[in-house]
């Protein structure tokens, strides 16, 4: 078995370790919350129409995202924890897999692309033009996602071996690629052909595509802690397994949000539209304050999957300890500005009085689950790291679906003010359920690990 040379996720002082991993994730990771919103902007320029057929579209985008996302984490979680062990050769076989499976995702993507898109979109609407935009849109994105599958694949194989900043680099390609051919291909700007909604779809779809390509050029011709080979290679249902064990429950843990927000409208819309869009609101303010702790989690990920893999326990619980320090802080100081300036957080959506009447209270009651929520995000991507996925899922299900529906139907016969802490009282549940989870997890397997390496 060929052995590794030291990595300085075994060696390196852990707090600037993370901060050093985690700091460019994180930074792409606000890029992308910002592309997110001004991607919608352009849209819901052309018409309300236009906004509709590509609201319609998105639980199919979210689809996709978690399919590459969740099979990323999978390619994480079994590299780092083959470099961990020192098994180069293994951890080269999942990166290769890794790419492969970017492959076959897309393909069975791209035929739902060419077979479901009109059907999709017939359950929804009877509009022609709402129909005719959003089937050229999701075509257009489902046909060619395999910049997306690919990328994220590659995104995430990299992340395991410590390098932090190339896959910052690939969704920064990505994401300003986006927004500047937008309003070029969407509004017609200079020699751009005007097509609107497909514009949209065709800007989308490039950016994944020239990111692919850049991410592809730096795996093959740059020197990485391992390589993607080709030669001699043999598909591996093992080693498959092994990717999908972690990356199924990341899978099924990303598409849940969505069946949660269904099903939380239709008690909200019990009691008013505005209701609806204030928590709509919410999930767009809140990926701010999230999405530096999920960058976070890309940083310290890797780190506890070389740390579990080199039987390090020492190493693998300090990562976690700065983990949810640096958490807490960054979930301190949104629940703080969730608190002190609802009314101005509002004010950036236009909001009706109504809106404003609603949302201030939902701000502030909701804000309560930031810290708790946190915590329980981390211990996630801990039990995701030493492959332990099974554990992340059961969390997610519980604390976005088994908790959080009940406890909001029943506080809805008290009022809507009541409805919101169905949200920390979830995650209140969920973290004490990790916690429980993470006690089994160190008088069973973290006893294998050595205190003192």
């Amino acid at each position: 078995m060929e052995k590794a040379s030291p990595n300085k996720m075994g060696t390196a002082p852990m707090f600037r370790l993370i901060i050093s991993m985690a700091t460019p994730a994180m930074f792409s990771m606000i890029i992308q919350a910002l592309y997110n919103i001004v991607d919608s902007i352009f849209v819901s320029q052309i018409n309300e129409h236009a906004l509709t057929a590509v609201s319609l579209a998105f639980p199919i985008q979210m689809l996709i995202i978690a399919v590459a996302v969740g099979t990323g984490v999978g390619i994480n979680s079994l590299v780092a924890r083959k470099l961990g062990e020192g098994d180069i050769k293994q951890a080269e076989s999942a990166a290769t897999h890794g790419l492969l499976l970017g492959v076959l995702s897309w393909i069975v993507f791209a035929i739902a692309g060419l077979l479901i898109t009109k059907p999709f979109f017939a359950l929804y609407t009877d509009n022609p033009e709402i129909f005719e935009m959003g089937v050229s849109y999701l075509s257009c994105v489902m046909i060619f996602s395999f910049g997306c599958f690919i990328e994220v694949n590659m995104e995430k194989t990299l992340q395991a071996t410590g390098n932090m900043i190339q896959p910052m680099i690939f969704m920064l390609i990505g994401a300003l690629t986006n927004i500047i051919l937008d309003p070029m291909f969407i509004f017609g700007i200079g020699f751009f052909p005007k097509l609107g909604v497909l514009g949209a779809a065709i800007a989308t779809v490039i950016g994944q595509i020239l990111s692919m390509v850049y991410a592809l050029i730096i795996v093959f011709c740059r020197k990485h802690a391992i390589k993607i080979r080709f030669k001699g290679f043999k598909p591996s249902l093992g080693t498959i397994k092994n990717i999908y064990a972690v990356g199924v429950p990341s899978i099924v843990m990303q598409s849940i949000g969505s069946v949660m927000l269904l099903f939380m409208n239709q008690i909200l819309v019990g009691f008013s539209t505005a209701a609806v869009s204030v928590l709509g609101v919410y999930y767009k303010l809140q990926s701010f304050v999230f999405m530096p702790v999920f960058g976070l989690n890309q940083g310290v990920m890797p780190i506890m999957g070389y740390n579990y893999g080199a039987k390090n326990k020492k190493r693998l619980l300090l990562a976690l300890k700065y983990g949810c320090l640096i958490a807490v802080v960054i979930m301190t100081v949104g629940t703080i500005v969730f608190w002190a300036f609802p009314e101005l957080l509002l004010s950036l959506f236009s909001p009706t009085q109504e809106m404003i009447k609603i949302g201030v209270p939902a701000l502030r009651t909701i804000s309560l689950c930031f810290i708790p929520a946190t915590i329980g995000v981390l211990f996630t991507t801990l039990f995701q790291a030493v492959g332990k996925g099974i554990r992340s899922l059961f969390l997610s299900v519980l604390r976005q679906l088994v908790v959080i529906l009940p406890v909001a139907y029943v506080f809805s016969f008290i009022g809507l003010d009541a409805v919101w802490y169905a949200f920390p009282i979830a995650e209140v549940v969920a973290l004490l359920t990790a916690l429980l989870m993470f006690r089994n997890l160190l008088h069973n397997d973290f006893k294998k690990l050595d205190s003192h390496a």
